[in-house]
């Protein structure tokens, strides 16, 4: 079984449902993970997906703020949805696909502007958000499944504009990178994007203050394809729809895609 998975922080899949319909008709992913949904499930407009044959979803969702969904023209069933570092938010939805495939879409919290849990409580709940994820994969150690979704970390020097000037700035900081890296390692995961993409800079999110963000550039990569290491060796064709950061009343984030042959 081939499919083509797509992860993309939509920033209100409401506001945004039609750069959503023009994705899945032409890009036509068999499963698509959304983002910051910012709308409770019934609210969900389902209608214009499930006449492009989008007819599974597993959703959990917030009103206003937070939630991810799960979009599939694959049968699927809700498998999990925990909620870590105890918050109370729709961060986390996993749906099993029917060749066994388990899909985690996971919405990890942007952590404030000031990167010092002692000044900034939003900061010290990311870093409790990954600790808990990574103690979950040491518990229930995952096998036949893909992590996707925004991370809100961009841990390589290439997946940011700036290394150097972007370490102090929260997202790219030593402390969030180890925390990504130690819930990675806990399940084995592999970078599916950068497995595929190993060197340059690599880009998912601009930032809506640039006036021009294509020619400043100054993006980040937040946005991520992890597969567990027993099926990482089938997936290729990995990429990063930069255009659709340009779209009619965008995102600031762009779509990332993989494939698998499963």
């Amino acid at each position: 079984m081939s499919f083509t998975l797509a992860t993309w922080n939509i920033n209100s899949v409401r506001l945004r449902e039609p750069i959503v319909l023009k994705l899945l008709k032409e890009e036509a992913p068999d499963v698509l993970c959304l983002q910051e949904c910012k709308s409770p499930i019934d609210k969900i407009p389902r209608e214009g997906f499930n006449s492009l044959g989008y007819i599974h979803m597993v959703a959990r969702g917030d009103k206003g703020y937070n939630g991810v969904a799960i979009l599939s023209k694959i049968p699927m069933e809700e498998s999990s949805a925990q909620d870590f570092a105890g918050l109370g938010h729709a961060r986390h939805i996993a749906g099993r696909l029917e060749n066994g495939v388990t899909v985690h879409n996971f919405y990890v919290p942007a952590g404030g502007d000031l990167p010092d849990r002692k000044i900034n409580e939003k900061f010290g709940q990311k870093l409790d958000y990954l600790r808990d994820m990574k103690d979950w994969f040491h518990a229930e150690q995952p096998d036949r499944a893909i992590l996707v979704g925004d991370l809100n970390i961009a841990p390589r020097a290439d997946d940011v504009w700036n290394h150097k000037q972007l370490q102090k700035i929260v997202s790219h900081t030593p402390v969030e990178v180890e925390h990504l890296t130690a819930a990675q390692e806990a399940g084995g995961w592999v970078d599916i994007t950068r497995q595929d993409i190993p060197e340059g800079l690599l880009f998912s999110w601009w930032s809506y203050r640039a006036k021009d963000w294509n020619t400043a550039d100054k993006g980040r990569r937040l946005d991520h394809i992890w597969a567990t290491k027993d099926i990482s060796c089938t997936s290729h064709s990995s990429r990063i729809l930069r255009e659709v950061r340009g779209w009619e009343k965008p995102s600031d984030h762009a779509p990332v895609f993989a494939t698998f042959d499963i």
